[in-house]
């Protein structure tokens, strides 16, 4: 299911024993676009300590009641590696924080989630994954390069940041679409009316973004003004279904990502 980054902020993080506290924000990488962490606001009971969430431990999302569903108990998440969200994470933190609950590195392997393409825990077999789509000196070099650089950004810091085109400013960030079967984040949600008065919103996939430049805050697309003016447009009360996402993909003449 498709859903916004917005859509679960508040919501309750419900351990096997209790509750842990209520989602503040995400953290996703910049690179292969997966939601990695949620930041979690635990309250009195962990002297309001923020904590990070990885979707490895998420068993279900309950909209109704506005709850998301882990399999962590509170003695394991105060025990957890002390991360403080207000720095950089570093590969190593985020190692020692894996190493504690036992996932696997999701920035080792040639899918979203190192191993595999979805935050399966525990970690499947070898012949459960699909066919390696990388070669192996690349996924070295890959490995290589993100050991000191993790490319985790916090979604309340990007929204905001504005979208420029090949000729001119398009937009601002106002949101972040993800799938919450892989923690994808497929889109960026992006408002156009800062220069286009009564203007509309329009989805970016996240695959048509050449850079993110956090120098002056800034996201780089390949996408014209006047392509965004005419594309279609997205509507935040309706279902995000395929056959929009199909319009989408066709307007810009891209292959959609279910593929």
């Amino acid at each position: 299911m498709l859903r916004t980054v917005d859509s679960v902020h508040g919501y309750t993080i419900q351990a096997t024993d209790d509750e842990l506290g209520s989602v503040k924000e995400v953290y996703f990488d910049d690179e292969r676009w997966g939601i990695r962490y949620l930041v979690v606001e635990t309250g009195s009971w962990l002297s309001s300590r923020k904590v990070l969430i990885s979707p490895y431990s998420v068993t279900h999302i309950n909209d109704e009641d506005g709850i998301i569903e882990v399999s962590l108990t509170r003695e394991q998440v105060k025990n957890s590696p002390d991360i403080d969200t207000h720095q950089p994470i570093s590969r190593q933190l985020e190692g020692d924080y894996s190493q504690y609950y036992g996932y696997g590195n999701y920035w080792t392997g040639p899918y979203l989630w190192g191993a595999a393409g979805y935050p399966e825990y525990p970690m499947p077999d070898a012949g459960s994954v699909p066919p390696m789509s990388e070669r192996p000196e690349d996924l070295a070099q890959r490995a290589t390069d993100e050991q000191q650089d993790s490319h985790l950004r916090s979604s309340d810091k990007v929204s905001g940041y504005h979208i420029l085109g090949t000729d001119e400013e398009i937009g601002h960030v106002k949101d972040f679409i993800f799938d919450d079967k892989d923690w994808a984040v497929r889109y960026l949600l992006v408002d156009t009316r800062n220069w286009w008065p009564g203007g509309k919103k329009v989805l970016l996939g996240t695959k048509w973004i050449e850079r993110i430049d956090w120098s002056d805050s800034t996201v780089q697309t390949k996408l014209s003004r006047e392509q965004i003016k005419n594309s279609p447009e997205y509507d935040e009360d309706a279902p995000l279904n395929r056959n929009y996402e199909t319009e989408l993909h066709q307007y810009y003449g891209h292959h959609g990502y279910w593929d």
